[in-house]
């Protein structure tokens, strides 16, 4: 409870007022130290947020609770007797937003609930390009710098993981979501507030990340890393399995444009960088194999495009 308390929250509202620079020293702090923050006051509608979390877990129980259990059937994994390390339990689906939609492409999902994942989705992506102009004032770079860069010629890419974290019988066997960073930029995560079960590497310890009832939780990914050129940094997390409860979580990914090109910013390279620079797609194609590998290796191999082989993809990942 102790370290729950020290997460950072952020009172989005508090950034109009006399408290804007605590707030501001708050988010680059949360930004170098934690590469997580959570926002309350945001200017999402809680009538929306209730409307999106309702639709979505009727949506699980209808259309995906079967499917989820005859899985668990056919991989063996409906009786754990030894702990599993290559498949997650959760349930999921994906929106993409950007560059085109595919709302209407989802044939089991009803007329009002894709209009409202519509309208959340683009509140979200305004959201997003919000917090990287402040992540830029934060920095010292001239507004807007991040979204040029992640706009390439063909504009971003914005897409919505939908998953369900089930209840488990046996949870320390097998975990909802394995470890891993995210590859793209700035993750938006509306999850359960009452289910937890999201943990966050910090300082060799597992942290939970808080549920709070209308907040967001806000990540930042491998891109952000390089572009900063390591002062903020994409964090290890995962989702741990619970025995009761069926935990909702909704993340939407704003990521930068396929040919966008990934480089640390000029003005926060002292003499030379560690980081790589690459096109965003091909950081993709490699990420794709080795999700749940540590970023380091991702980093270096992409300073020397023939090395990405020795990586030994193992695994596929959703890349919107």
């Amino acid at each position: 409870m102790e370290k729950n308390m020290k997460f950072p929250i952020v009172d989005m509202s508090k950034l109009n007022g006399e408290e804007r620079d605590q707030t501001m020293a708050l988010i680059n702090d949360a930004c170098e130290n934690w590469g997580f923050f959570e926002i309350v006051n945001h200017g999402l509608p809680h009538d929306l947020m209730d409307k999106i979390e309702k639709m979505t877990k009727d949506h699980y129980k209808t259309c995906q609770e079967q499917k989820f259990n005859e899985t668990l059937k056919s991989k063996g994994l409906d009786n754990l007797e030894t702990e599993v390390e290559d498949v997650d339990w959760e349930s999921t689906f994906y929106v993409r937003h950007l560059p085109q939609s595919n709302l209407n492409d989802i044939s089991d999902i009803s007329d009002e609930y894709r209009t409202a994942m519509k309208d959340f989705g683009r509140r979200l992506e305004n959201l997003a390009e919000d917090l990287l102009d402040l992540l830029c004032e934060n920095l010292g770079l001239e507004k807007g710098y991040l979204k040029k860069v992640f706009r390439g010629t063909k504009g971003p890419t914005f897409g919505t993981k939908v998953s369900n974290y089930p209840p488990c019988p046996k949870p320390e066997m097998i975990k909802g979501l394995r470890a891993h960073t995210d590859a793209g930029g700035i993750i938006l995560l509306f999850q359960d507030d009452k289910v937890s079960g999201l943990q966050l590497l910090k300082d060799g310890d597992w942290i939970d990340v808080p549920p709070l009832n209308y907040s967001i939780v806000i990540n930042l990914g491998d891109q952000l890393e390089v572009i900063t050129n390591g002062k903020y940094k994409s964090v290890m997390h995962r989702v741990v399995t619970q025995k009761e409860g069926n935990r909702m979580s909704i993340a939407s990914f704003y990521n930068p444009g396929s040919d966008a090109e990934i480089a640390p910013a000029t003005s926060l390279v002292g003499k030379d960088s560690e980081y790589p620079s690459f096109v965003f797609d091909d950081y993709m194609k490699l990420y794709a194999g080795v999700k749940f590998q540590p970023k380091e290796p991702r980093f270096e191999a992409m300073k020397n495009a023939s090395a990405v082989t020795e990586l030994n993809p193992t695994a596929a990942v959703e890349t919107f």
